[in-house]
């Protein structure tokens, strides 16, 4: 690495005298030490030599090279290495001039787990699940389409693990011909791991690799007179071709990206148009943070370096312009995806007309998002002047509580800023150790961590702080508040109007009035977004933990009871109820259960230690028995001794 003193004004020129003309990343560095900007280049001197050089440049980038006092590169292998170490630096550093990619949803993915009998299902989100990882793909209704057909063509199990482990018979899946029915056996390991092979071929984009080998095990099946094998494979050749019938693009199955961008000013929206196999995976509109750039080459440029860093980029990826870069990224996304990627910028025919469709969806893409941007500022502009505040708020909170009957509780914190909401700062807690139902020690509790957090590690604070609730859930919140000694920051409770319908929201101000703005009021629109979002996020996680706690077994916390085991239990009983109220003696009865791990599974399932369970007379026992039978003959049979005793 090189680095440059930090002269009153930097000399750029003197700089790039000692540049390597190797591949690398340069950065310009402010007097703050806050990177101003990242670049990448095939040739280090020659690009950064580009900057000082007499050529007019616009005023963002004259800017910018007065604010920079110095600069520092790092020497790469090649140009992927330095397109790599580029987009993993604007990801960490997010340098103020840069174009930004910004896009806070999850990409949908279809998940093939890795396990003794794989399931196939949608996936978004973290990649913490061991398998396969399809896609991403644009839309979820893509997804929805190739889970489908994947059911279809290949019978792959689509139900979750608790289900899974416990089913005693077919579920409705099997009956109409989408699942081979793996949970009770009716297909065997070696027939359902080859349909997991084949799926993967297809998902892969491999379809013509697919039919070929089943043509070949088609004639196998023949020569060998297996006609019923035989037809199943022309069955399933016969869908993977229509398939491809369907979905060919100009004659072959196209693996390609369609890219479009439209610019207002200094706001951007890039349009994505996929292709996998020839089929059509849906459109999705990225709005890139320009950070002042109103150059569309710079911005798509930047688009197609950052996202093709995260995602496996296709064969052929077609943009609406040419890129001063077009030659360095289609090297570098070839040596990164280990397979040639062409990027095209004139073509004809079909793809022609998906670039125009690509342009025409990232202008619309673009108006309704300017539309909206425009809304929520007037909103916020709004609330500013129903607060009384000096200016608009940069960050707006709310917490919410929700649970069912005190169960599983769960607070939820979502987190606006002046371009809506900020997905990524969304916070869930866990309320634990309060009376069930007490809706004030919930807020007190969850404000109390997320602020005391704040105060520990000096965070931040928001400027507006919404309460979903009335005077009660208000009064906890400025309690911890108080008590964490948090101050500057505006806290409005947002109760429901005696109506209880939207627009008849009654806010709780600081200074202790109530205003009820009304349905038309903008700025209780956007407390309504904010409090709706909040209540959205909290009923997610409550659902979540309380679908977890329903999933979970009993049974699976007790030592020495595996799968085979739980199953022999619950089928033997008809569901844990019934195992809950048999006593020890019948339930060790279940086959590969003995007197020891019966005792052991009667104390679990009631709370009591294995050591006094294990004093617990017959007496005891016979008495779960009857009372799970109900049977007079057997309640007689148990309080014979009782009264014995009494007499004795």
């Amino acid at each position: 690495m090189t680095t440059a003193s930090q002269p009153a004004a930097f000399d750029g020129k003197a700089f790039v005298k000692h540049l390597s003309t190797a591949p690398g990343v340069y950065r310009m560095i402010g007097a703050d030490d806050n990177v101003l900007y990242v670049g990448k280049a095939g040739a280090l001197r020659n690009r950064v030599s580009s900057y000082f050089n007499a050529t007019p440049k616009s005023t963002r980038i004259m800017s910018m090279l007065s604010q920079t006092v110095r600069m520092e590169v790092t020497v790469t292998r090649t140009e992927a290495e330095a397109l790599i170490l580029e987009n993993q630096l604007i990801k960490s550093l997010k340098p103020r001039y840069n174009v930004l990619l910004r896009d806070d949803k999850s990409y949908p993915y279809v998940l093939m787990t890795q396990e003794a009998w794989p399931r196939i299902a949608m996936h978004r989100g973290p990649r913490a699940i061991p398998g396969r990882y399809f896609g991403p793909y644009a839309s979820v209704g893509a997804v929805r389409d190739t889970l489908n057909l994947m059911h279809k063509l290949f019978r792959l199990r689509s139900c979750e693990d608790s289900v899974f482990r416990n089913r005693s018979r077919p579920c409705l899946q099997h009956q109409i011909g989408r699942c081979s029915a793996p949970c009770v056996g009716l297909v065997p390991a070696r027939d359902y791991a080859e349909s997991v092979r084949r799926a993967g071929l297809l998902l892969d984009g491999r379809s013509d690799e697919l039919t070929d080998e089943l043509g070949r095990s088609m004639e196998e099946a023949s020569m060998r007179l297996d006609f019923e094998d035989a037809a199943r494979l022309r069955d399933l050749i016969t869908g993977i071709r229509t398939l491809q019938a369907r979905q060919y693009v100009d004659g072959r199955a196209a693996d390609l990206d369609v890219l479009a961008v439209a610019m207002q000013g200094v706001s951007a929206c890039v349009l994505l148009l996929a292709f996998r196999d020839g089929r059509n995976l849906g459109t999705r509109a990225f709005f890139p943070k320009t950070n002042g750039s109103d150059n569309p080459e710079e911005v798509l440029a930047a688009f197609v370096s950052q996202y093709y860093a995260e995602q496996p980029p296709p064969r052929e990826i077609v943009l609406d312009r040419d890129l001063p870069d077009r030659e360095l990224l289609e090297h570098a996304l070839s040596s990164s995806g280990e397979r040639r990627v062409q990027i095209k910028c004139n073509v004809r025919g079909e793809r022609a007309g998906y670039l125009d469709m690509a342009r025409r969806n990232a202008e619309l893409a673009l108006g309704t998002e300017l539309t909206s941007h425009a809304a929520q500022l007037a909103r916020a502009e709004a609330l500013r002047d129903l607060l009384g505040m000096p200016s608009l708020p940069a960050r707006i909170e709310c917490f919410d509580i929700s649970h069912t009957m005190g169960e599983a509780t769960v607070a939820s914190c979502v987190v606006f800023d002046a371009e809506g909401p900020v997905r990524g700062q969304y916070r869930r807690y866990n309320i634990a150790g309060i009376v069930e139902g007490d809706d004030y020690a919930a807020m007190n509790q969850a404000i109390s961590r997320r602020f005391r957090r704040a105060v520990e590690e000096n965070g931040v604070v928001p400027d507006i702080l919404l309460i979903d609730g009335g005077a009660g859930q208000v009064a906890q919140a400025r309690a911890a508040l108080e008590e964490l000694g948090v101050e500057g920051l505006i806290l409005v409770g947002v109760a429901k109007g005696p109506a209880r319908r939207p627009g008849d929201e009654e806010l709780l101000l600081p200074d202790g009035r109530t205003v009820r703005p009304g349905a038309e009021s903008p700025a209780l629109q956007l407390v309504q977004q904010v409090r709706d979002e909040a209540h959205r996020f909290a009923i997610t996680g409550h659902r979540g933990r309380r679908q977890k706690a329903r999933n979970s077994s009993r049974l699976e916390d007790i030592p020495g009871i595996g799968p085979r085991r739980r199953a022999n239990l619950l089928r033997h009983f008809g569901g844990l109820g019934g195992l809950k109220a048999a006593g020890i003696e019948e339930i060790s009865r279940v086959e590969g259960v003995n007197e020891a791990l019966a005792e052991r599974i009667y104390a679990a399932l009631h709370g009591l230690d294995a050591p006094a369970e294990a004093a617990v007379t017959g007496t005891i026992q016979k008495g779960a028995a009857a009372a799970a039978t109900g049977g007079k003959k057997q309640g007689a049979a148990v309080a014979a001794p009782d009264r014995k005793r009494s007499e004795g």
